[in-house]
C-alpha cells in the first residue's frame, strides 16, 4: 500500500475499530519525566511498540499519546520502562497532571492486538511499503468486501481572501461528504486534548490550543447554504464555519459517524477575535459523532453574534449535545444566541461534566442581547456521574431559559459558579420550564432549583430568577401536562425535513 497513512478503515460501509488491548496499560504504573515504569512484563512482548497509542479518558476530556519505546528498566530489571513520545508526554502532564496519567483507558495499534474480528492495524515497519492488516468478521469474504481507507484530510475548503472579500453566495445541496481522515494525532505531539481542542507547544514553554479542523470548512465566507447533504465517515470534525464566516445557512443535513464534533462555528482556538454573525443551524440530525475523539459536541458555537440553532435533533453523543460559548473568556464577542426548539437526548454516553445544552461565558451585555434557550426538549440521558440538561457553567451571564422540557439527567439545571476573578454564574432567568429538578445524592439541595456544586472552586450563583416553572414527577413526567407534551412534540426537525432526514413522521 505504498506510504499509506490513515487513522480510519471502513468495511462495507461500517467503521472498523483499530486493534486495541481493550484494557489499561498493565501493571502498577509509575509516571516519570519520560513516560512510565510498570511492574508488568507484558509490554516487552508487544511488536512494533513505536506504533502504540495510549488512550486517556477523564471526566470531560480524552487524549492520546504515542509510545516511543518499550525496554527493560535500566535501574530496576524487574520493571518495564515505557518511553512516551515527546512533546506529547510533556503536554499531557501539563494538561492532565502526572497522577492522572497513571489512569490509562486503553492501548491501541499493535499487531499483537489483532485478536478481535473486525479490527485492523497499519504496519509501517517498511517505509514506502506499508501494509494494512485486518481480521475479517465471521462470513466476511474479503474478495467481495469493499474496504475504504481515507487519505484526504480536507474534502472541501471554501476560503475568501479576507473578511472584506469573502467567498459568497454558494449553495451545496444533496451531496455526500464522506471518507476523510485527520493525521495530526500521529505526530509526536499526539492528541493531548480537551473538548474539540488539541495542544501544541507554544512560545516560551506555553501551550497553544488548536481546534480539530473540519473535513469540510469555510473561512471568510458569506451567504453559504448547505442543505440536504450527508456528512458521514469522517476523521476530524464534520463542518467548520470560522474566520469571519457569516450569514451561512446549514439546514436539513445529516451528520453521523464522525471522529470528532458535528458542526463548529465562530471564533475558534487559537483565534481570539473575529466577527461571525447571522449563521443559522436548523433542522439537522446530528448523531453518533465523537466516535474516535470523545470530548466532542454535536454543535459548538463559539463567540458569535445573532446565531440561530433551532429544531435540530441531537442524540447518541459521547459528551455534550449543543455547546455555546468559547473555551476561554472572550468577552464582548457573543451576542443574541438563540437555541430554540431542539430535541436533545442520549448525551454524555461516555464522558461526564457536560450536558444536553451547555453554555459558558458572557452571552451579552443585557438579557435582550444575551442568550435565549427556549422550547427545547432535553431528556433521557441517565448514567453519567455528572451531567446537566441545561448547563449554565463557569461565568455564564445573561441567559434566558424559557419554556423548555428537561428531565432524566443527573440534574436538570445548574453549573459551577466560578466566583473568583469576577467570573460567577449570574443573571439567569428561568421561566415557564418543565423539569424534574433532579439533584445528585452527593450534592445538597439549595433553597432554589438546580444543582450548584459547593466544590472548592465553585461558589453561589448570583441573580437567578425563577418564574412559573413546573416540577415534573419522576414516574410519569410529561403526559399530565399538555403544554409540556406539546413542547416535546414540536422539538426537533420540522416537516418536511423529518422525512428527508430519515426520521419519519412524528
Amino acid at each position: 500500500m505504498g506510504s499509506l497513512e490513515t487513522r480510519q478503515l471502513y468495511v462495507d460501509g461500517h467503521r472498523a475499530p483499530r486493534a486495541s488491548l481493550g484494557a489499561p496499560l498493565p501493571g502498577k504504573l509509575t509516571p516519570t519525566a519520560t513516560g512510565y515504569t510498570t511492574t508488568s512484563r507484558l509490554p516487552l512482548s508487544w511488536h512494533r511498540p513505536a506504533d502504540l497509542e495510549v488512550v486517556y479518558r477523564y471526566d470531560y476530556a480524552e487524549g492520546r499519546c504515542g509510545v516511543k519505546a518499550v525496554s527493560v528498566s535500566a535501574t530496576t530489571p524487574a520493571r518495564t520502562t515505557i518511553t512516551m513520545d515527546q512533546p506529547c508526554w510533556r503536554l499531557a502532564r501539563t494538561l492532565y497532571g502526572a497522577d492522572a496519567l497513571t489512569r490509562t483507558h486503553d492501548v491501541e495499534n499493535a499487531p499483537d492486538f489483532l485478536t478481535r474480528a473486525g479490527t485492523w492495524y497499519l504496519d509501517r515497519s517498511r517505509p514506502g511499503h506499508h501494509t494494512l492488516l485486518y481480521r475479517p468478521r465471521a462470513g466476511e469474504d474479503m474478495t467481495r468486501t469493499e474496504a475504504v481507507t481515507p487519505t484526504l484530510q480536507t474534502l472541501l475548503s471554501g476560503t475568501g481572501t479576507a473578511a472584506s472579500r469573502p467567498l459568497h453566495d454558494l449553495t451545496l445541496r444533496g451531496l455526500t461528504f464522506a471518507h476523510a481522515t485527520w493525521l495530526a494525532p500521529n505526530e509526536p505531539a499526539g492528541f493531548a486534548a480537551a473538548w474539540s481542542m488539541y495542544m501544541r507547544p507554544g512560545q516560551g514553554g506555553d501551550i497553544t490550543a488548536l481546534t480539530v479542523p473540519g473535513n469540510v470548512t469555510f473561512r471568510y465566507a458569506d451567504r453559504i447554504t448547505l442543505t440536504g447533504n450527508r456528512f458521514v465517515h469522517l476523521g476530524a470534525q464534520g463542518l467548520t464555519l470560522t474566520a469571519g464566516t457569516s450569514h451561512t445557512t446549514v439546514t436539513g443535513n445529516v451528520l453521523t459517524d464522525i471522529s470528532d464534533g458535528g458542526i463548529t462555528l465562530g471564533v475558534l482556538p487559537p483565534a481570539t477575535r473575529g466577527t461571525n454573525a447571522g449563521n443559522r443551524i436548523t433542522d439537522n440530525w446530528i448523531h453518533h459523532i465523537g466516535t474516535e475523539y470523545r470530548a466532542a459536541s454535536a454543535v459548538w458555537n463559539s463567540a458569535t453574534r445573532d446565531t440561530l440553532i433551532a429544531h435540530n435533533q441531537v442524540d447518541h453523543v459521547p459528551y455534550t449535545g449543543i455547546l455555546s460559548g468559547p473555551s476561554e473568556d472572550l468577552r464582548g464577542l457573543t451576542r443574541r444566541t438563540r437555541i430554540l426548539g431542539n430535541r436533545v437526548f442520549a448525551t454524555n454516553r461516555l464522558l461526564a461534566d457536560g450536558g444536553g445544552i451547555y453554555l459558558r461565558g458572557d452571552q451579552g451585555p443585557s438579557y435582550a442581547d444575551g442568550a435565549l434557550v427556549a422550547r427545547n426538549a432535553v431528556t433521557d440521558s441517565p448514567g453519567a456521574v455528572w451531567n446537566i440538561g441545561i448547563y449554565t457553567d463557569d461565568s455564564s451571564n445573561r441567559v434566558t431559559v424559557r419554556d423548555n422540557v428537561v428531565h432524566d439527567y443527573v440534574a436538570s439545571i445548574g453549573g459551577c459558579s466560578e466566583n473568583w476573578g469576577n467570573r460567577p454564574v449570574r443573571n439567569i432567568r428561568y421561566t415557564g420550564n418543565y423539569w424534574d429538578d433532579k439533584v445528585p445524592t452527593w450534592l445538597d439541595r439549595r433553597p432554589y432549583p438546580g444543582a450548584w456544586p459547593p466544590a472548592p472552586d465553585c461558589g453561589d450563583p448570583q441573580h437567578l430568577h425563577f418564574t412559573s416553572n413546573t416540577l415534573l414527577t419522576r414516574a410519569n413526567p410529561c403526559p399530565t401536562h399538555s403544554t409540556c407534551t406539546a413542547i416535546t412534540a414540536a422539538a426537533g426537525p420540522r416537516p418536511p425535513y423529518r422525512s428527508r432526514l430519515g426520521l419519519g413522521p412524528r
